[in-house]
């Protein structure tokens, strides 16, 4: 559906059942839920689907270890769940991934292998591999550039891996099949009442100023870190949820982990965990956890971030990456819970929070991709509840998500599953956009045409991962992408000048300088 047609959509309904405010992982979960339930849904985004946390991610369909070490088994039960559905319900999207867990104690092996037992345990019959001792040679076969000095073998286990702001794109395209009306680039700015009940929003639409009202039984606000923003425009004293975390991340070169699996550090310096992951033929290396008092749509890495990421590489990689080996950085906000003051991030909330207001707003905050469906089911729920719903059977945990197939793809075209050979057959699918990355120009075409891509930035960051991959060599070519998208959505030179200024100043935020 063209926006043209949206926009009229959401001018001509006269009332809808659910709307949803945030188009990441929160939100697009539960207006999918809803929508695949039968109801008449409508999703609005600020900006656009997977603007911030959710597309920043590790790019994990994990249980979460970590939270096995704090006790939180139920957590990781409910993830792990969650994560064999994800497989089943989207393989062209996530696959297995082996890490290996360096020992180079005597009793590191043993210590952490049976915790991952427990792991294995928890996930039941949807657990991926069993997790099992390995030998040093066998280490050094799945991860080539672990140092070798005093490596004593270790543990190799399997967790999931996908690529986020592509499953959020699936998502919407999954959403639209069952119903649903999304828009992006329409902010939220007020919401209506019916006396103290809410009663809808009022949106404004970015690319014409035209403001909308659109009334509905149950509103959702699922906007991530910003969801006191959501809660003050009914309650302007409403206390903040929320105590954000940063997590950055940092993008090198293949050959830093050329073999066929992560590593997994479990302990660093300062307690966290950090991740080396093999993802579209580069590696990401992260993350870190560091609470932020204020929150930004485009957060910034901090040096002592970088400098922790890239000292923590090097104790286990040889060779190990250095400053100018960095090809992208970038930096999510984690949306997490509020502990008591003084509180450390690492204790604070992971799981899902839900809070339905005076006025019935309900305000889904907290988890992670992983549990995106278990989040919209319970919100969903929720609603029907609050609403006096009768109340209709969840069917996503076996629903199969837009471009489902079970087909090898080659690698690159793997994320578009069945929509790989209709984008094939479009102008430009031949065309590499740069010898450095694998993107097309049919892709863009695609893009426009079926995912609501606006600008040059929701492209190259979102729709195709350039920014992430290869923050400079995505900049070259901005130019090539802004004139792709003018011809689609018939823009003009001046338009393109300013999408290309636009896009340089954001890719100087994802360059280490």
């Amino acid at each position: 559906m063209k926006r043209a047609q949206i926009m009229k959509s959401i001018r001509e309904t006269p009332s809808w059942d659910m709307i949803v405010i945030g188009g990441g992982a929160s939100g697009l979960g539960t207006a999918l839920e809803a929508a695949s339930r039968g109801y008449r849904t409508l999703l609005v985004e600020a900006h656009d689907y997977a603007k911030g946390t959710s597309s920043r991610s590790t790019k994990l369909v994990h249980g979460g270890v970590r939270y096995l070490a704090q006790g939180n088994v139920h957590l990781v039960r409910e993830a792990l769940h969650e994560r064999g559905l994800l497989k089943k319900n989207a393989p062209h999207l996530v696959h297995d991934m082996g890490f290996v867990i360096a020992a180079y104690q005597w009793w590191a092996a043993p210590f952490y292998g049976i915790g991952l037992k427990m792991y294995d345990m928890l996930a039941g019959k949807l657990n991926l591999k069993s997790s099992r001792y390995v030998s040093k040679d066998e280490a050094l076969r799945h991860a080539p550039t672990l140092k070798q000095e005093g490596l004593k073998g270790g543990i190799l286990y399997y967790d999931g891996q996908f690529d986020d702001s592509r499953l959020a794109i699936t998502l919407l395209r999954t959403f639209e099949q069952h119903g649903g009306v999304a828009v992006n680039y329409a902010p939220v700015v007020g919401l209506l009442k019916d006396g103290a009940k809410i009663a809808g929003v009022t949106l404004r639409d970015s690319e014409t100023g035209e403001t909308i009202e659109a009334r509905a039984s149950v509103v959702v606000n699922a906007t991530g870190v910003f969801v006191d923003d959501i809660r003050r425009m009914e309650n302007p004293q409403a206390k903040a949820m929320l105590s954000p975390s940063q997590g950055v991340h940092v993008i090198v070169d293949k050959k830093f982990l050329p073999g066929d699996a992560a590593i997994m550090i479990p302990k660093t310096e300062d307690g966290r965990v950090l991740f080396a992951v093999p993802w579209h033929e580069h590696v990401v290396i992260g993350t870190t956890d560091t609470a932020v008092p204020n929150v930004d749509l485009e957060p910034r890495a901090l040096g002592e971030e970088i400098d922790f990421i890239l000292r923590t590489a090097a104790q286990y990689l040889n060779p190990a990456p250095k400053r100018e080996d960095v090809q992208s950085i970038f930096a999510g906000l984690r949306p997490l819970v509020k502990a008591a003051e003084g509180g450390e991030t690492k204790a604070l909330s992971r799981d899902h929070v839900i809070r339905i207001s005076e006025g019935g707003l309900i305000t889904l905050t907290g988890g992670k991709w992983t549990t995106y469906r278990r989040m919209g089911a319970d919100t969903v729920n929720q609603a029907e509840g609050l609403v006096k719903w009768s109340g209709k059977p969840s069917i996503t945990e076996g629903l199969k998500l837009h471009g489902w197939t079970m087909d090898n793809l080659e690698e690159h075209w793997k994320v578009y599953g069945t929509d790989a050979p209709l984008i094939q057959k479009l102008d430009g699918a031949t065309q590499i956009l740069n010898p450095e990355l694998p993107y097309t120009e049919a892709e863009v075409r695609w893009a426009v045409r079926m995912e609501q891509a606006r600008t040059v930035e929701d492209v190259l960051a979102r729709r195709l991962r350039a920014l992430l991959l290869n923050a400079r060599a995505s900049a070259h070519i901005a130019p090539r992408v802004a004139a792709i998208i003018a011809e689609e959505l018939g823009y003009d030179e001046a338009w393109q000048q300013a999408q290309v200024r636009e896009y340089s100043e954001l890719v100087s935020g994802y360059i280490l300088q």
